[in-house]
């Protein structure tokens, strides 16, 4: 088990070439632990928190490992609340490596991933909810996860749970009030109105665990599969969606065998597209398996882009491997997208669609009906959900808290309103609050802790 009075030392940059690094040192003996490499002209001990001073790092010897400049923070105005001292050093591996091994000489033990943020969050300056968007801040790849990273980091989520928590807090404590006085029949909380604070609590509860779709997408970004017959346009539909060239495109049937992923953030969402093998009966192995990873990549996607050639009245109602996968993402639920290609070579009358679903006409070849379509993608996972002013639940640990919560909550509303006592009431309640209060880390085990904070990169 981790000692967390123990003083930690860790690269913060990402390890290569660079201007700088930066080495964190934090906990009770961070500035003797600085003080016993640094040389300077103030000792940082007696120095004032948030300056920086220039200097060089030594080696037992004295001699010089590298100039920099030391910047320090006294307790509790540090990210970790504790004392702490940063030290910028010339951003090569090696110099960076030197710097952190003459820390840990000197008293320090090597931080564990999210160590730093750990103590953040034992020391009260974040709630868990916050120190997890520390991790999805740093790991966020679009706009969009970005944004709701910073909200959440802002304590936004907190605030909302918070809300929910007080107010049922207090239902329970009114209701577990009146057990004191149960030979009195004294009643402190009216049934009426409690069961009207209930609701607008579950209410509450419910709007969160539906803002999870939303938050996912923001998070996770969006899946989507390229899928159709050898020569319908996929690869050339991937190049014309992402304005480079990146699939090979060719006549010759079946030149893509295997898949192609490529990312593409579309109004600040995050697309993950994947190009796959043309569709078709095929006595070729290679082909035939590129075949059956098109066909698992469209069951995984959350969007399959089902490529049809325009110019070759390609749909009729009855293709069997159209329909396969048409079967395939209505029992996974995934969203269908007909893409009709090749406009520029078929302009006269349009030909037999199925009714169903969404449709789009483009030319992957000369981009005609590209932004269409990235707008139709964007507004099928988002679309009226997209709501910038309200609190997105974005983790799947929050959301399944939330779950139990809701749950607990069903169960206390329905024992209200069966006229049961309110101990039973009261029972469900404390339930809620419980799985309400992991979210935040007012109720936590030591197990959540380290499975959350070991996600995290080293140095953070």
């Amino acid at each position: 088990m981790l000692d967390n009075n123990d003083t930690i030392a860790a690269i913060s940059t990402p390890p290569g070439e660079g201007g700088i690094s930066v080495i964190r040192i934090s906990g009770a003996n961070a500035f003797a632990v600085a003080d016993h490499v640094f040389l300077g002209r103030t000792k940082l001990c007696e120095a004032p928190s948030h300056t920086a001073h220039f200097g060089k790092i030594v080696d037992e010897q004295g001699g010089l490992v590298d100039e920099v400049v030391v910047v320090t923070f006294r307790a509790p105005g540090s990210y970790t609340c504790e004392d702490v001292v940063e030290i910028s050093c010339h951003g090569g591996y090696l110099v960076t490596q030197r710097v952190l091994e003459r820390s840990l000489s000197a008293g320090a033990r090597l931080a564990e991933p999210g160590e730093f943020t750990k103590r953040a969050f034992l020391n009260g300056r974040l709630d868990l909810s916050q120190a997890e968007a520390v991790a999805d801040l740093i790991q966020s790849q679009s706009d969009a996860a970005y944004r709701s990273s910073v909200r959440q980091l802002s304590g936004e989520l907190s605030r909302k749970i918070k809300g929910v928590r007080d107010e049922l807090l207090n239902l329970a404590s009114l209701l577990e009030l009146e057990l004191d006085f149960s030979e009195e029949d004294v009643e402190f909380a009216n049934r009426k109105a409690l069961q009207t604070r209930l609701e607008d609590a579950i209410m509450t509860v419910d709007e969160l665990l539906a803002s999870y779709s939303v938050g996912r997408v923001y998070r996770e970004g969006v899946r989507v599969t390229i899928a159709g017959k050898p020569n319908a346009g996929k690869s050339s539909l991937l190049n014309a969606i992402l304005g480079d060239n990146r699939a090979i495109v060719s006549e010759i049937p079946g030149t893509t065998r295997d898949t192609i992923s490529e990312r593409v953030s579309i109004k600040g969402v995050l697309f993950r597209l994947t190009d796959t093998a043309g569709l078709r009966e095929t006595v070729d192995k290679i082909e035939r398996e590129g075949v059956e990873r098109a066909k698992k990549e469209a069951k995984e996607a959350d969007i399959l882009l089902l490529v049809m050639d325009l110019s070759e009245h390609d749909y009729n109602g009855t293709e069997p491997l159209y329909s396969e996968l048409e079967d395939v993402c209505a029992r996974e639920g995934v969203k269908l997208v007909r893409v009709w290609n090749k406009v520029d070579l078929y302009r006269t009358e349009a030909p037999r669609v199925p009714q169903n679903g969404y449709i789009f006409y483009v030319s992957a070849l000369h981009g005609d009906g590209i932004d269409s379509l990235k707008n139709g993608l964007f507004n099928l996972v988002l679309g009226e959900n997209l709501n910038e002013s309200s609190v997105v639940v974005t983790n799947a640990r929050h959301r399944d808290a939330l779950s139990r919560a809701r749950k607990s909550l069903g169960y206390a509303l329905e024992t209200l309103e069966s006229g049961k006592s309110g101990e039973f009431v009261a029972l469900d309640l404390r339930s809620g609050l419980n799985a309400l209060g992991e979210i935040t880390g007012e109720i936590t085990t030591e197990d959540i802790l380290n499975n959350i904070f070991s996600r995290f990169c080293i140095g953070k």
